[in-house]
């Protein structure tokens, strides 16, 4: 299965990678903006999951999310987000542009694994 981690930092996106290996998620690629993440949605196939920061150059997460949803293509994939902004009014903003869960910085793998098992339907 496809992820695309799309964060401005490098070593955020690593932590993330490194927390998807240890759950068993191999296909994974990276991004450092909404700009790069597009041109990798619209040009790699069957990427089933995107995991996005909000504060981003180019193309910030919540824009992104936004031209995803927008796309009849990509309605139904499963967006998390991960971002340091962690108040009630970014999170109710991220959810109306059609987030399906929202993780705050920093976290614990635990978080991550629960939030991916929540949208890939996956919990018990």
């Amino acid at each position: 299965m496809k992820l695309l981690v799309v964060d401005d930092s490098s070593t955020m996106r690593r932590i993330i990678k490194n927390t998807l290996q240890r759950l068993g998620y191999e296909d994974i690629l990276e991004a450092e903006h909404g700009v790069e993440a597009w041109g990798l949605l619209d040009s790699v196939e069957d990427i089933k999951v995107l995991i996005t920061d909000w504060n981003m150059p180019e193309m910030n997460g919540l824009e992104l999310v936004k031209k995803v949803r927008a796309d009849k293509r990509y309605t139904d994939i499963p967006i998390i987000m991960v971002t340091t902004e962690g108040g009630k009014a970014e999170v109710i903003t991220a959810l109306k542009a059609g987030v399906n869960n929202y993780i705050v910085k920093p976290f614990t793998p635990q978080v991550l694994k629960e939030k991916l098992e929540v949208v890939l339907g996956t919990n018990d």
